[in-house]
Protein backbone atom coordinates (compact mmCIF):
# COMPACT_ATOMS: atom_id res chain seq x y z
CA UNK A 1 0.00 0.00 0.00
CA UNK A 2 0.85 3.84 -0.80
CA UNK A 3 1.19 5.70 2.94
CA UNK A 4 2.51 9.29 3.59
CA UNK A 5 3.63 9.62 6.92
CA UNK A 6 2.76 12.36 8.91
CA UNK A 7 5.52 14.41 10.08
CA UNK A 8 5.14 13.61 13.79
CA UNK A 9 6.52 9.79 12.83
CA UNK A 10 9.69 8.58 13.29
CA UNK A 11 11.86 7.46 10.71
CA UNK A 12 12.25 3.76 12.76
CA UNK A 13 8.20 4.07 12.13
CA UNK A 14 8.85 4.23 8.41
CA UNK A 15 10.67 1.63 8.75
CA UNK A 16 8.38 -0.64 10.31
CA UNK A 17 5.74 0.10 7.44
CA UNK A 18 8.65 -0.43 4.37
CA UNK A 19 9.84 -3.58 5.77
CA UNK A 20 5.97 -5.08 5.91
CA UNK A 21 6.03 -3.77 1.74
CA UNK A 22 4.40 -0.67 1.85
CA UNK A 23 5.88 2.11 -0.31
CA UNK A 24 6.11 5.12 2.09
CA UNK A 25 6.77 8.81 1.84
CA UNK A 26 6.81 11.33 4.61
CA UNK A 27 5.77 14.69 4.48
CA UNK A 28 8.98 15.89 5.75
CA UNK A 29 10.61 14.36 2.59
CA UNK A 30 8.60 16.18 0.39
CA UNK A 31 9.00 19.39 2.25
CA UNK A 32 5.55 19.90 3.81
CA UNK A 33 6.50 20.05 7.35
CA UNK A 34 4.44 22.65 8.62
CA UNK A 35 1.91 22.39 5.65
CA UNK A 36 -1.64 22.51 7.02
CA UNK A 37 -3.79 19.38 7.12
CA UNK A 38 -5.84 20.10 4.55
CA UNK A 39 -2.84 20.56 2.00
CA UNK A 40 -1.31 17.20 3.42
CA UNK A 41 -4.05 15.37 3.18
CA UNK A 42 -4.35 17.06 -1.02
CA UNK A 43 -0.82 15.94 -1.42
CA UNK A 44 -2.10 12.28 -0.65
CA UNK A 45 -5.21 12.11 -2.67
CA UNK A 46 -3.11 13.54 -5.53
CA UNK A 47 -0.48 10.89 -4.54
CA UNK A 48 -3.63 7.90 -4.30
CA UNK A 49 -1.68 7.38 -0.33
CA UNK A 50 -3.08 6.96 2.83
CA UNK A 51 -2.24 8.82 5.93
CA UNK A 52 -0.60 7.90 8.90
CA UNK A 53 -0.77 10.27 11.45
CA UNK A 54 -0.59 11.17 15.22
CA UNK A 55 -2.32 14.18 14.71
CA UNK A 56 -6.23 13.83 16.38
CA UNK A 57 -7.11 16.26 13.73
CA UNK A 58 -7.53 14.25 11.02
CA UNK A 59 -10.12 11.81 13.26
CA UNK A 60 -12.98 14.30 12.23
CA UNK A 61 -14.71 12.93 9.72
CA UNK A 62 -16.44 15.85 9.19
CA UNK A 63 -13.46 17.85 8.80
CA UNK A 64 -11.90 15.21 6.33
CA UNK A 65 -14.61 12.99 5.26
CA UNK A 66 -13.21 9.43 4.70
CA UNK A 67 -14.71 8.13 1.31
CA UNK A 68 -12.79 11.49 -0.52
CA UNK A 69 -9.12 9.67 0.07
CA UNK A 70 -7.03 6.63 -0.09
CA UNK A 71 -7.68 6.48 3.24
CA UNK A 72 -6.49 8.06 7.32
CA UNK A 73 -4.77 6.20 9.95
CA UNK A 74 -4.69 8.16 13.46
CA UNK A 75 -2.43 5.99 15.84
CA UNK A 76 -3.22 6.54 19.46
CA UNK A 77 -1.13 6.29 21.86
CA UNK A 78 -0.90 6.45 26.10
CA UNK A 79 -0.49 9.17 27.72
CA UNK A 80 2.60 8.98 28.00
CA UNK A 81 4.02 7.11 25.78
CA UNK A 82 7.39 5.67 25.07
CA UNK A 83 9.17 4.92 21.50
CA UNK A 84 7.94 1.49 21.34
CA UNK A 85 4.68 2.28 22.46
CA UNK A 86 4.83 4.04 18.72
CA UNK A 87 6.28 0.88 17.05
CA UNK A 88 3.92 -1.32 18.62
CA UNK A 89 1.24 1.17 17.29
CA UNK A 90 2.68 1.25 14.28
CA UNK A 91 2.91 -3.09 14.02
CA UNK A 92 -0.75 -3.03 14.77
CA UNK A 93 -1.39 -1.28 11.46
CA UNK A 94 0.75 -2.92 9.23
CA UNK A 95 -0.92 -6.25 10.23
CA UNK A 96 -4.43 -4.73 9.52
CA UNK A 97 -3.53 -3.61 6.20
CA UNK A 98 -2.34 -7.11 5.53
CA UNK A 99 -6.03 -8.05 6.38
CA UNK A 100 -7.96 -5.00 5.12
CA UNK A 101 -7.59 -2.30 2.38
CA UNK A 102 -7.45 1.46 4.43
CA UNK A 103 -9.04 3.18 0.81
CA UNK A 104 -11.97 5.41 2.09
CA UNK A 105 -11.67 4.51 5.79
CA UNK A 106 -10.69 6.26 8.93
CA UNK A 107 -9.24 4.05 11.32
CA UNK A 108 -7.80 5.22 15.04
CA UNK A 109 -5.39 2.54 15.30
CA UNK A 110 -4.34 1.52 18.98
CA UNK A 111 -1.66 -1.12 20.20
CA UNK A 112 -3.50 -4.68 19.34
CA UNK A 113 -6.65 -2.45 18.44
CA UNK A 114 -8.25 -0.93 15.40
CA UNK A 115 -11.84 1.27 15.42
CA UNK A 116 -13.38 2.31 12.24
CA UNK A 117 -15.16 4.89 11.87
CA UNK A 118 -18.68 3.79 10.60
CA UNK A 119 -20.70 6.69 8.79
CA UNK A 120 -23.84 6.83 10.12
CA UNK A 121 -26.87 4.94 7.60
CA UNK A 122 -28.48 7.15 4.95
CA UNK A 123 -32.31 7.59 6.68
CA UNK A 124 -33.01 8.46 2.81
CA UNK A 125 -34.88 5.38 2.50
CA UNK A 126 -36.21 5.32 5.56
CA UNK A 127 -39.29 7.38 4.72
CA UNK A 128 -40.41 5.70 1.40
Amino acid sequence: MKLKLDENLSHAAAEVFRQAGHEVETVASEKLSGASDEDVLKACQHEQRALVTLDLDFSNPLRFEPASHAGIAVLRLPSKPSHEDLLAVCRSLVRALEREALGGKLWSVERGRIREYQPPESQAGENA
